[in-house]
């Protein structure tokens, strides 16, 4: 048998990392063997994790090859002025425009007028030289880029224009149109940087992935290159099946910012509670992952804190097992054009929870048609307060009677294994 293909991974997120960005590749990683695709895994040595899981490094396959090299990350030094702010910036968690202090906006302008594309920029240098030896020495032909951080784009654009291997950039998010972006405060100079790289990186890229179709269309505007459609997805989780909680309660899972802060959603709650005393006594809602204080003040706003179970940061077999025995889950997206392409990684998990999703966003996004698809939730806009406190009612009346349930259909496109295989026809499509 011939020997398996090998493909050089470029990423910067993985275990011990937390959060949602480790997730895609230590999971593709644990199901290229079976499609024989040999993964080496090109990581930092020593890198500022805003969110750290060590349960994820059991995870990481035996049959990967790990590569290392030291990087200079400048979040080290900036933390000198302010050690949780920026963990939060580096985390993606924006701080309020009106309420930012002074170091908060100084620090948001070196993010995005300094460091181009991202902080992480001071690798790429550094590992091209590593990377161009080890490639030239184990004939590796194939080589992958996941970003965000888009800056290892430009490690895989400088290898392609020195080695002219086949090259794969992997979009996990959008870049000049993510939601943040116009939060950076960049001046005319640092946006037609970014933009000049963007475009650079999707015109010499041999393939682009995407993980969704309005990524793929905004993209089909830059560059002629093929753009593949790769989704987030779910694995099979080792979870013990746990009774539902007793409580009525409605789960947020991930980073709860700022501008997915969904009022008309703690209108609809504080309607419930006044209007149906039973709702009162029964509701909670779980918070698991990051929140802003604008959404914990929103929260206080609408008088419903007594009402909320502040998990914080947990780890993700955890918050697999909250997924599984809360009895409605709760996926927010920012109310913005920008966002219609985000599909929260999550939503997959989600997905096949067993458990009802509600979920509100922006008209148009392409999370809302997985979940219509599914048939796994509902989805609102964010003008649909109405609508939503009949559906949360609903969903309240079926619980008492103990009949609170999805019939989830057509789920397997979404299983990681699945994702793996058609990303190993890509991978293997011109060998």
């Amino acid at each position: 048998m011939a020997e398996p293909k090998k493909l050089l991974i470029i990423t910067y997120y993985w275990p011990p990392a937390g959060g949602p960005g480790v997730q895609r590749w230590l999971k593709f990683v644990k199901y290229l063997p079976d499609y024989h695709i040999q993964p080496i895994v090109y990581i930092p040595e020593n890198p500022t994790y805003p969110i750290v899981d060590s349960d994820l490094e059991s995870e990481v396959s035996e049959k990967a090859i790990i590569l290392k090299n030291k990087i200079f990350e400048p979040y080290g030094l900036a933390s000198l002025f302010g050690k949780n702010k920026t963990r939060k910036i580096s985390s993606g968690i924006i701080p309020n425009q009106k309420k930012q202090t002074l170091l908060e906006k100084f620090l948001l302008w070196i993010r995005g007028n300094i460091f181009i594309p991202d902080a992480r920029c001071f690798w790429v240098n550094p590992s091209v030289k590593f990377l161009k030896k080890y490639i030239q020495e184990n004939n590796i032909d194939t080589v992958v880029t996941s970003g965000p951080p888009h800056s290892l784009h430009l490690i895989g654009l400088q290898l392609k224009k020195e080695l002219g291997l086949h090259w794969l950039a992997d979009f996990r998010d959008p870049w000049t149109t993510i939601g943040y972006h116009k939060a950076l405060k960049l001046s005319s100079y640092a946006e037609k940087k970014h933009k000049a790289l963007e475009q650079e990186v999707l015109t010499t890229a041999d393939t682009i992935i995407v993980t969704s179709k309005t990524t793929k269309a905004e993209f089909e505007a830059i560059t002629q290159r093929p753009i593949a459609v790769i989704t987030n997805g779910y694995d099979t989780e080792n979870i013990v099946r746990q009774p539902l909680d007793e409580k009525f309660t409605l789960a947020h899972i991930g980073s709860f910012l700022s501008e997915r802060n969904p009022r008309i959603l703690w209108k609809a709650l504080k309607e419930l509670t006044k209007e149906h005393p039973d709702f009162r006594k029964d509701f909670q809602l779980k918070l698991i992952g990051a929140v802003s204080r604008e959404v914990l003040d929103t929260i206080a706003e609408f008088k419903l804190d007594e009402f909320v179970m502040n998990l914080g940061y947990i780890s993700h077999s955890e918050a697999v097992a909250h997924q599984r025995k809360s009895q409605v889950l709760l996926l927010i997206e920012i109310d913005s054009e920008d966002t219609k392409s985000i599909i929260p990684g999550k939503l997959f998990e989600y997905l096949v929870s067993e458990r009802p999703i509600v979920a509100i966003g922006p008209e148009g996004s392409d999370f809302a048609e997985i979940i219509t698809t599914t048939n796994t939730g509902v989805f609102f806009t964010y003008d649909e307060k109405e609508r939503l406190k009949d559906v949360l009612l609903k969903y309240y009346q079926e619980y008492q009677k103990q009949n609170l349930k999805v019939h989830a259909v057509g789920l397997q496109q979404y299983s990681r294994k699945s994702l793996t295989e058609k990303l190993s026809k890509l991978v293997t499509r011109n060998s």
